[in-house]
């Protein structure tokens, strides 16, 4: 008895095993103190030094792990103002504080919300101001600097976000199309982290793909990965539905959809979280094609696929969305055949071309003025 008990304990304590940690980090709540003014020195009309400033700056290739190792502690601290002297009347300023985080970051208080987007690679946010040094205006005493407790919550940018239930083959399709190295197995949730991966064509064209956690009914809410997915789909250009074409069921308690069931279910979750990503170009994968009887699978839904307003008669009611995807294209495959994969890499190409082509054409059918106040965000009068 005792040596069972023992060995219960020993169980309990032992530390988790490095595989099952996740290594991608996505949020970091950190600290950020700007320096302390230094005193002025009464005497001789002494002005202090300004206490240093804490700075997030956006570095391609720079992780919010990097952020953590580099500040174990999550707190950052700029330096303090020096006091001024006989020998130097006006003190030095303090030692800023630069922290590198990655592009995509959003910066947020509890108090005031959303601060800033750090979308652009040298895009600057100033996170704490450090405080005045002691001169006459304020007795020569140095005032402290500004403490702020931010969150830094992480949005991937990518041209593509990959969108589907879980086991539809998400990894399988990114690894057929880049060089990436997903987990693959044929039980659902093998991707529990978001992977950027690469698209390279042979005239060097590039094209970023995220391979998100699968989705499951009710992800609007933060079930499942929930919001912890959801919001890396916000920055991506084109969104590729994917589905398996004999449907999905998560478990026996859950009901069984069918795929294009699937394809209402995975619309109403978007539109759930945010009713903007409705709008993005959209393409239809319906995977597992190799498989016996998926012809005539599909051959059930198939009409209904580019127009989903015609197939909301099939819809269950509580899949029915209030606002429809718009199908560019829909792309019948088997993740494991290379020559159908080079037609998803071409239609995700052409998708991508043609919207960024019509952007430039409504760009540049406004008039210079109209521009120029686009750009500015002006609101005003016209000039005649």
């Amino acid at each position: 008895m005792v040596f069972i008990q023992h060995y219960l304990l020993k169980s309990a304590n032992k530390p988790i095993r490095n595989y099952l940690k996740s290594r991608f980090l996505d949020t970091l709540r950190i600290t950020a103190k700007g320096g302390h003014g230094g005193n002025g020195l009464p005497k001789y009309g002494g002005v202090g030094g300004q206490g240093g400033a804490v700075y997030f700056v956006a570095k391609e290739g720079k992780s919010l792990r990097d952020v953590v190792k580099k500040y174990p502690n999550k707190r950052v601290v700029a330096g303090n103002g020096e006091e001024s002297s006989k020998a130097r009347i006006l003190g030095r300023r303090g030692t800023d504080q630069k922290v590198e985080v990655p592009v995509g970051i959003r910066v947020l208080e509890q108090e005031t919300g959303l601060l800033c987007e750090l979308d652009e690679e040298g895009k600057t946010f100033l996170a704490s101001g450090g405080g005045s040094g002691g001169c006459s205006g304020n007795s020569f005493l140095g005032k402290p600097g500004q403490t702020r407790t931010l969150t830094l919550d992480l949005k991937l940018i990518a041209d593509v976000g990959l969108v589907g239930f879980p086991n539809a083959g998400k990894s399988t399709l990114v690894k057929a199309v880049s060089n990436a190295s997903p987990k693959i197995a044929s039980y659902p949730f093998t991707t529990i982290r978001p992977q950027i991966a690469t698209i390279e064509y042979e005239d060097y064209r590039q094209i970023t793909i995220a391979d998100l956690p699968g989705l499951i009914e009710g992800a609007h809410a933060n079930f499942g990965m929930g919001h912890k997915f959801l919001k890396h789909v916000e920055r991506t250009r084109l969104l590729l539905i994917m589905v398996d074409v004999f449907g999905f069921q998560l478990s026996q308690q859950h009901q069984k959809r069918n795929c294009l069931e699937t394809v209402y279910a995975l619309n109403k979750e978007l539109e759930l979280y945010d009713k903007t990503l409705l709008d993005k170009p959209c393409a239809l994968i319906i995977n597992k094609m190799d498989k016996e009887g998926a012809v005539e699978e599909i051959c059930k839904y198939e009409q209904y696929f580019h127009s989903l307003e015609d197939g909301l008669k099939m819809c269950p009611e509580e899949l029915v969305p209030s606002k429809l995807l718009s199908i560019d294209a829909v792309i019948p495959i088997s993740a494991k055949s290379m020559k159908e994969i080079e037609k998803v890499k071409q239609e995700v190409r052409t998708i991508l071309d043609l919207k960024a082509e019509e952007k430039l054409q409504e760009e540049s059918s406004l008039d210079r003025n109209e521009q120029l106040q686009l750009k500015l965000r002006e609101r005003g009068p016209k000039v005649v």
